[in-house]
């Protein structure tokens, strides 16, 4: 058994298995902030007097924040250090969780969100680098693992915790980020301690403050697969997003806010169980495995909309979670084992911002097209998007994994 020694290095710092474990809640807690909003649109609606157009854009406009993180600061923890690039994406953290905790208009939690996605932009890239390192001399795989089942538990714990405080607890719209706040001093207090990986440090003025995306290029033509992978993943998520609250309140007749929350953490969960038990088989398989069951998770979400059904609703909830991390892990796994040491954390950003694309372009266009036609129009134009983009993926990834 490891002991309290040897969990600790020079200083006083976290090491070993608790500097993982550190850095997995922070990757956790941050994704909890992007989901702790789910449960409580509706309440916003009433409050705030939005249009479901509107709400839909406060979902999205979260991408903007890590589209910002990922192309300016991509490469930020590669040159000033893990520890100081994950402080700061607590410290985004905590400010965005204030504008959620005092919003009192849309200008409010529009900041709140483009706050959130800029800390989770910054966080995701320098955590999952951070444990790669932390994993010295063994299985780099390991590291994507932890990354990809602590973000997804994230995600769920998020969305529940939200819920059950909105309905059974005061304040239904302060006291989930007053929580929230709490949960984020403890672990900005554990990656303080946490034991630094970078050994060649620079200064925040060598981190060069302009748009970039860069591939190596010894290493593009393999960067393709899991990129269009991790887009198509999150792009199923982003679906399952879109329509679930439609779903929920319009034909299941959901109003408890508690069960609101309950889809999104039955996926989660999914997801991290998925990943978890999954461990030991090729990366590139499961990438392939989530491309073939993207179609079939389509057609049972939209079956569950048109046919108002609970029972094809959690059925198609599960397939969903199945495939989303199928495609994130086995993406980000490859990812993580064909990156050069000194520009991990700049390709695992890369791989983000692909899977971030993914995840918004579904809310976006079913929100705009939801306007124009019918809900279920809508839907079943996307579902149609995403089963053609599987399909001619699954040719291009079938190849690569020869």
């Amino acid at each position: 058994m490891t002991s309290y020694a040897q969990t600790m290095t020079r200083d006083n710092e976290l090491g070993g298995g608790a500097a993982r474990a550190a850095v997995a809640a922070m990757i956790a807690a941050l994704f909890a902030g992007s989901t702790a909003l789910t449960p409580l649109y509706v309440i916003y609606k009433q409050a705030f007097g939005f249009s479901q157009i509107t709400l839909t854009l406060v979902y999205a406009v979260y991408v903007v924040g890590n589209l910002a993180a990922l192309l300016f600061f991509g490469r930020l923890s590669d040159v000033v250090g893990r520890r100081p690039a994950a402080m700061t994406a607590m410290g985004v953290a905590v400010v965005s969780a204030l504008f959620f905790l005092l919003a009192e208009d849309l200008a409010w939690l529009d900041i709140a969100r483009i706050l959130s996605g800029l800390g989770i932009g910054v966080g995701a890239g320098t955590g999952t680098a951070w444990l790669a390192e932390l994993i010295e001399g063994e299985d780099k795989s390991r590291a994507a693992i932890i990354a990809t089942s602590t973000n997804f538990v994230g995600l769920g714990v998020g969305a529940l915790v939200s819920g059950l405080l909105a309905e059974y607890a005061p304040w239904p719209l302060r006291l989930a980020f007053a929580v929230y706040l709490v949960l984020l001093a403890l672990v900005t207090l554990l990656i303080w301690r946490t034991r630094e990986t970078v050994s060649r440090r620079g200064r925040l003025s060598d981190v060069p403050m302009r748009p970039r995306l860069s591939i190596p290029a010894p290493v593009r033509a393999r960067f393709v697969a899991p990129a269009v992978t991790g887009f198509g993943a999150m792009a199923l998520v982003g679906f399952y997003a879109a329509l679930a609250p439609s779903i929920l309140a319009q034909q299941l007749h959901v109003a408890n806010h508690a069960e609101a929350g309950g889809p999104f953490f039955e996926l989660s969960i999914v997801a991290a169980a998925t990943i978890l038990a999954t461990a030991r088989l090729s990366s590139r398989h499961i990438m392939l495995a989530a491309l073939m069951l993207m179609i079939p998770t389509v057609t049972l979400i939209v079956a569950a909309q048109v046919f108002a059904s609970t029972a094809i609703m959690i059925g198609g909830t599960a397939l969903c979670g199945v495939a989303a991390a199928f495609g994130y892990r086995g993406g980000l796994q490859v990812v993580n084992q064909i990156a050069p040491a000194d520009r991990r954390a700049e390709l695992v950003s890369a791989f983000f911002i692909c899977c971030f694309c993914g995840n918004a372009l579904p809310v976006i266009g079913i929100g705009v097209l939801s306007n124009w036609t019918s809900a279920t129009v809508a839907s079943l134009a996307f579902a149609g998007m995403i089963t053609v983009f599987s399909l001619v993926t699954l040719g291009f990834g079938a190849r690569y994994a020869r």
